[in-house]
C-alpha cells in the first residue's frame, strides 16, 4: 500500500490528503445519535483556537454533550466543530478544532473511537483548500428576527 504510484508521486510522499478524523467524528456521530445514546466529545482543552467553558477542564481536558438535544447550530467541518450549548444556564458558543478533539464516544456503552494524536503531524493543507482551519471564524453577528408572533387573532 505505501508505494502505490499516483503519477509521479507515491502516496506516502502525499501530505495533502486529508485525515479521517472529521469524517469518523460525523459517522460516529450519526450512529450513535441514530441509536439514541448521548455522543461525548473529549476534547484537548490546551490546543490552540479552542472555545470552551474553561470552567470544567479537568487535567487538560473537557468532555462535551454534544447531542443534538443538548447543542444548537451544530456544524461538523473538516477542520473544526461549532455549536452552541448551555453551561450553568449560560449559553456559550463552543469552537472546536478537529486537531483538538480525542475521541467520541457513546456516554451509555462507551463505544466509539479515540484518534491518534500525531495524525495532524505530517498534514499541510493546499492552498487552495479553505485556510479557515485552526482558527474560529470572527464572530458575526447574525441579523435576528423580530420575535412577533407569527399566528393573528382573527374575528
Amino acid at each position: 500500500f505505501n508505494a502505490i504510484n499516483i503519477g509521479s508521486q507515491t502516496m506516502s510522499e502525499i501530505t495533502s490528503i486529508t485525515p479521517t478524523r472529521p469524517y469518523m467524528v460525523r459517522a460516529l456521530y450519526q450512529w450513535i445519535e441514530d441509536n439514541n445514546l448521548t455522543p461525548y466529545l473529549m476534547v484537548d482543552a490546551t490546543a490552540e483556537n479552542v472555545q470552551i467553558p474553561t470552567e470544567h477542564v479537568q487535567d487538560g481536558r473537557i468532555v462535551l454533550n454534544i447531542a443534538s438535544r443538548a447543542t444548537g447550530n451544530m456544524s461538523m467541518e473538516n477542520d473544526y466543530i461549532n455549536f452552541s450549548a448551555r453551561f450553568g444556564g449560560v449559553s456559550q458558543e463552543i469552537w472546536v478544532p478537529l486537531t483538538a478533539v480525542l475521541g467520541i464516544y457513546a456516554k451509555e456503552n462507551s463505544q466509539g473511537m479515540f484518534f491518534d494524536p500525531n495524525e495532524y503531524d505530517n498534514y499541510h493543507p493546499e492552498d487552495d483548500v479553505t485556510a479557515s482551519s485552526q482558527k474560529p471564524p470572527t464572530a458575526t453577528p447574525k441579523a435576528k428576527r423580530d420575535n412577533k408572533a407569527g399566528l393573528k387573532v382573527l374575528k
